[in-house]
């Protein structure tokens, strides 16, 4: 896993975008939703299909339900070593991927064997490899860069510069997607101003088209975050409840990156648990339709996989547990759940397949979000 490595895999998820939209269209599953693939049901009174007038199914219709359920998670373990109940559940397609925290590593070679274990898992699938490597001290590998916080980077004229380098040290230890760069506009007093790059939207806005250029470059796929913008917090939604009570005006600006990492073509935005009421006074973003689909979507256009922040956060914990927050989040738009917390992934997955089982509707929504996660991941197979 090198230099080309990164390259190949870029051009592939360029290519892979003209074929996002297909895959997300095609013949829904039938009222039925059976858990294997081609189930769909079929009336006694309709004659079948010839062989010449079959349409090819699209990739994720090759899925069962329960293995595109599996593409909308994103789980966490503990260790160096994948437990069995991990690579199982990469084997059977029931997990998109993992995140890795530092308990999970230990130097590149450890990295390195444990990252290859999970893909070997996957088989024919790139799983989806995860950390948190914003910079300065929010770096998972502590070996890699960027060794610069997100503002010294702004400050020194260097994010391309430190994406590109940590783009290619990632690559190497077989991490395929960062969850960075941090897009928000931070006020005075706001917990993100040592993890942002500045408090200018507009310079905020040509750094995070640097982030997503250089991470690119370096054959890593990016994650923006914390749709619309924690920049008004004053707490972190790990640790307690958040509202920003920034006026729709305001808000605009907190979009200026956004919409630039949407331009320049990011993988994945990360949406965050906190509450805008100029927005939605009654869900927070992670939950929100009018937030994900109206503004992210709609609004901004944006057409890639949408990922919660942990399910965990506190800020989640006080308005539903993870099985409710899960569901509400699928309904909301979102393609991928990220569950770091023990035993929360099994609750997850079979919350969202026992609501897709009994909801043609939410079937559905869960047939596109693995559209999108599973053209991620095959436009990574590298």
């Amino acid at each position: 896993m090198g230099t080309e490595r990164g390259r190949v895999r870029r051009r592939r998820l360029l290519l892979a975008a003209g074929a996002l939209a297909a895959l997300a269209a095609g013949i829904a599953l039938g009222a039925g939703g059976g858990d294997e693939p081609g189930t769909t049901p079929q009336s006694a009174a309709t004659p079948a299909p010839t062989a010449a007038s079959t349409p090819r199914p699209e990739p994720v219709d090759r899925l069962s339900l329960a293995q595109q359920v599996g593409r909308m998670v994103i789980l966490r373990f503990a260790g160096t070593a994948a437990p069995g109940y991990v690579t199982e559940a990469l084997r059977r397609r029931r997990v998109a991927g993992v995140i890795l925290f530092g308990d999970n590593v230990v130097d590149q070679a450890q990295t390195q064997a444990l990252t290859a274990t999970v893909r070997e898992a996957s088989s024919d699938l790139e799983p989806l490899i995860c950390v948190d490597q914003e910079g300065g001290e929010v770096r998972i590998l502590p070996w890699a860069p960027p060794e610069r916080s997100a503002p010294e980077q702004q400050a020194s004229g260097l994010v391309r510069e430190d994406a590109v380098a940590a783009g290619h040290a990632l690559d190497a230890a077989g991490v395929n997607v960062t969850l960075a760069p941090v897009a928000d506009v931070p006020s005075a007093g706001s917990v993100l101003a040592g993890r942002a790059f500045t408090s200018d939207p507009d310079a905020a806005a040509a750094a995070i088209g640097e982030a997503v250029a250089g991470w690119h470059e370096g054959g890593v796929a990016t994650t923006v975050k914390h749709f619309p913008g924690l920049g008004g917090a004053t707490v972190n939604t790990d640790d307690g409840p958040a509202t920003i009570d920034r006026t729709r005006a305001e808000l605009r600006d907190d979009l200026t990156p956004f919409e630039t990492a949407v331009g320049a073509g990011t993988e994945f935005v990360m949406v965050s648990h906190a509450t805008y009421p100029a927005l939605d006074g009654e869900y927070i973003a992670s939950q929100s339709p009018a937030i994900v689909d109206g503004l992210l979507r709609d609004e901004l256009g944006y057409d890639g996989v949408v990922m919660t922040d942990s399910l965990e956060a506190a800020a989640v914990q006080a308005v539903a547990d993870v099985e409710e927050a899960a569901v509400a989040s699928a309904q909301a738009g979102v393609d991928v759940i990220l569950t770091t917390g023990r035993g929360s992934y099994t609750r997850v997955f079979r919350a969202l397949l026992a609501r897709a089982r009994q909801d043609a509707n939410f079937r559905e929504r869960v047939r596109t979000a693995a559209a999108r996660v599973l053209a991620a991941q095959s436009s990574r197979d590298g």
